[in-house]
């Protein structure tokens, strides 16, 4: 199944729905205590999105997905890990070693937003503010000291994510939060696809497009270290809890890296995209 945070004229408050095709069906109305956003869906695990999947079956209402807005993909996220240089293609671009354990970092929760949103920065803070498309991994079920082999029975959903970089700020401090963690800087969407529906994570074609000029093209697969073992790696330090929404890295292409480089002006429209998943878009103002 496929759900999302959808507005609408008639209610800016983003509400979980179940996504099919070109048309939308809000989660609450369909039975006394049906979830109204994907955290709470998640926190009643496999007994609640079976009741959902039942009541979707025979539903009417469903609205198109043209008269409807998106807000992030993911709601109320116990925390949002990153992983960087997780490509060979794109820590060699930056000049950075993909060490022997995972670059990790936190993004703070204000940077998320949804699909064709507009995200603004100001010119005094950053002029080299680039994209990065992600897989993005959804935790259902409370992971701690997890084997590989087992990690993906951990996982709820996918998404899509583009990490948007200040990275000036990126390379002029030792931490990478901040350059990450402007508000909109982690769209999300436009949907969260069931685990079920990716047969293998590994196997996604992945990529970018800047102004209509296509800037990453690449697979999952070439992923240096994959989802289950992403999962099962930070399981051994702290235990996911379910809704920890992982962003597993992105490959070559950043615009920082090109020669002449790209990065996102004001105006710019950037979508990044995982086939079987989505294309998420964001549109782009500089201030000032």
């Amino acid at each position: 199944m496929r759900f999302a945070h959808v507005t609408s004229a008639a209610s800016v408050d983003p509400r979980l729905a179940v996504v099919r095709g070109d048309e939308a069906l809000p989660v609450a109305p369909l039975f006394a205590g049906a979830p109204d956003d994907l955290q709470s869906l998640i926190e009643g695990g496999d007994v609640l999105l079976s009741r959902v999947r039942e009541a979707v079956a025979s539903a009417t209402g469903w609205q198109p997905v043209a008269d409807l807005g998106f807000a992030t993909a993911v709601s109320r996220p116990p925390v949002v890990l990153a992983v960087g240089l997780n490509y060979a293609a794109h820590s060699s671009e930056l000049g950075l070693k993909a060490d022997k354990a995972p670059t990790v970092f936190v993004l703070w929760p204000g940077s998320l937003t949804g699909h064709d949103a507009t995200t603004t920065w100001p010119r005094s803070l950053s002029e080299s503010v680039d994209y990065e498309a992600e897989l993005g991994v959804i935790i259902g079920t409370a992971a701690k000291d997890v084997a590989e082999a087992d990690a993906l029975s951990h996982v709820w959903g996918y998404t899509v994510v583009n990490d948007i970089t200040a990275r000036d700020i990126q390379f002029s401090e030792a931490q990478w939060s901040r350059c990450k963690s402007f508000d909109g800087f982690t769209p999300t969407g436009p949907v969260v696809v069931t685990a079920d529906e990716i047969a293998d994570p590994q196997d996604l074609h992945i990529w970018a497009v800047v102004d209509g000029q296509t800037v990453q093209d690449a697979t999952t697969g070439q992923m240096i270290r994959s989802v289950a073992t992403l999962v099962s790696h930070l399981s051994q330090s702290a235990t996911l809890l379910p809704g920890t929404l992982i962003s597993t890295g992105s490959p070559g292409g950043a615009g920082y890296s090109r020669d002449p480089q790209i990065f996102l002006r004001d105006r710019s429209t950037v979508t990044v995209g995982i086939d079987g998943i989505g294309a998420l878009t964001t549109h782009c103002r500089i201030l000032g």
